[in-house]
């Protein structure tokens, strides 16, 4: 799956979203240190060392160069502070190709509403700059504040499978039920 190449900068409500740069790794290397932000992700995701907050930015410019999406920085209006990433990424889930709505928020922007808010901003983008049925998110089965994210984002439960040593549900919304 091909997605059209995302543009430097993206605007909603509250937030600036950029594309990642290098300079990101080291506040993004303080978000995977922090047991509160990884309980949720799989184990070998869970390396706190600054080499592997430099192989995910990496991986995401990958993704933005091979027209796979990759998260965004997502950057506060109104403080200019980096509040975390969200953005589309091809996945394969049970061996099928989907477009996935992706969030990560450092600790401190947590219950303010920026993940739902970027979460809408790319499910609509993803209709727009692909030809996908469907959007999902992909959540593990005790991450009970992004599984509210998703609902909030019109996504529902559509099964429950294990992806890499969790065991997660997908959320998904068909192109048709998009406002």
């Amino acid at each position: 799956m091909i997605i059209t190449p995302y543009p430097q900068y993206f605007e909603s409500n509250r937030l600036k979203m950029r594309l990642l740069n290098l300079d990101d790794t080291i506040i993004w290397s303080q978000f995977l240190a922090d047991e509160r932000t990884t309980k949720h992700f799989p184990e070998y995701m869970r390396n706190k060392d600054y080499l592997h907050a430099l192989t995910w930015i990496e991986k995401q410019i990958c993704r933005y160069r091979d027209k796979k999406g990759g998260l965004m920085a997502l950057i506060e209006k109104d403080s200019g502070r980096f509040v975390g990433q969200s953005g589309l990424l091809v996945q394969t889930i049970n061996g099928i190709e989907e477009l996935e709505v992706g969030y990560h928020l450092l600790p401190e922007f947590w219950g303010k509403g920026y993940a739902t808010e970027a979460a809408q901003f790319f499910k609509n983008l993803a209709f727009e700059i692909s030809d996908v049925s469907s959007v999902i998110s992909n959540i593990e089965i005790s991450n009970f504040l992004s599984q509210a994210v998703a609902t909030r984002n019109g996504l529902q439960n559509s099964g429950q499978f294990t992806w890499h040593d969790l065991e997660v549900f997908i959320y998904r919304i068909e192109r048709e039920k998009v406002k």
